[in-house]
């Protein structure tokens, strides 16, 4: 039946159409794909702790570091010539407190490292910060607390608008709000604008779902919640693409210039519809268990590592992502630079 649904050849029976001819041999494999991968679709994501002497290794992310600020430094060079495409900081302060004094402060350790990176890969790659309070809180969550412990959004926004305009005198390109507060592309585009950073672009994290997939990230930020978890502020992954769609557009609407979806791999369908309906670019953010996941199965044995890495790598831009945020940033872009 599926011979004649193809059509007959020479022979009866036999069909005429047949995919596997274009997938012959590598050469051709190359040739016909187009879903392809460049260096600088690739942004870093890289943490930066204050107060320790050297890098400090996470147990639940292989391969990946709490930075020193020289290290990081020396990191952001490796990355820029290997042609990632960004970088993006997280800061662990040695002090928190309840309203995340470490966020804003001038030397704080996001924009004492952001001077740093400015005079040492300015220019090579884009200098990208998360803008969030939950690395910064001495409560976990991402925001201000109310007397009785909920997150008070509005009181949050205005926190957001200091932290962005922190960011940009230190050197930021791009800013990337992160916690899911309503209202934050706004305040925060209007706190930048006020301070004459009208050109400053701002990556929204759009859709972020309260996911299962966060936990390593947690070790290397040290920002698990001290009470409850963020399901009230982040996405239900029980909900359809239609209120991620609804997150965008209201981002859009108040400025933001870029859109992202996290976690990637398990969000497929959601990084589709989001690129199907916007004309900005699309990011995805591989996030750290799913990096963890390959990691682990790779060191049993089970999987082929870089394989398993290209791959889903290739399915996160085949869904639709423009940009994409993977610990794997530097190692893939080398190999795709190799590979050329």
């Amino acid at each position: 039946m599926r011979a004649q649904a193809r059509g007959n050849g020479a022979g009866a029976g036999y069909p005429t159409a047949r995919p596997r001819r274009l997938r012959r041999s590598s050469a051709l494999r190359r040739l016909v794909s187009n879903v392809r991968l460049h260096p600088s679709d690739l942004v870093l994501p890289m943490f930066v702790k204050e107060g320790v002497a050297d890098p400090v290794p996470l147990a639940s992310m292989p391969g990946v570091v709490q930075h020193t600020r020289s290290s990081l430094r020396g990191a952001a060079v490796e990355a820029a010539e290997a042609g990632v495409g960004g970088l993006i900081l997280f800061g662990v302060p040695a002090e928190k407190d309840a309203r995340g004094s470490a966020a804003d402060d001038p030397d704080g350790i996001v924009q004492l490292a952001l001077a740093d990176l400015a005079s040492e890969v300015g220019g090579d790659v884009v200098l990208m910060t998360d803008l969030c309070l939950d690395e910064y809180t001495d409560h976990g969550h991402c925001g201000l607390l109310t007397d009785s412990g909920e997150v008070d959004n509005d009181a949050t926004l205005a926190r957001y608008g200091a932290i962005a305009v922190a960011q940009a005198r230190a050197g930021a390109e791009v800013v990337a709000p992160s916690g899911m507060m309503d209202g934050q592309v706004g305040a925060i585009r209007a706190a930048l604008d006020a301070e004459g950073f009208v050109d400053l672009p701002i990556i929204a994290y759009s859709a972020k779902y309260a996911s299962a997939f966060y936990g390593p990230f947690r070790e290397a930020a040290e920002c698990a919640p001290q009470f409850g978890d963020r399901t009230g502020y982040q996405q239900d992954p029980a909900r359809s693409a239609e209120e991620a769609r609804r997150e965008v557009a209201l981002d859009l609407a108040e400025g933001a210039d870029a859109v992202m979806v996290k976690p990637a791999l398990a969000y497929l369908d959601v990084l589709r519809a989001v690129a199907d309906t916007v004309d900005v670019p699309v990011a995805a953010y591989q996030v750290s268990g799913e990096y963890a996941m390959v990691e682990a199965a790779a060191a049993a044995g089970w999987i082929d590592r870089d394989r398993a890495i290209d791959e889903t790598l290739t399915a996160i831009s085949r869904a639709g992502a423009d940009i994409i945020l993977t610990y794997w940033a530097t190692e893939v872009a080398r190999r795709l630079a190799a590979a050329r």
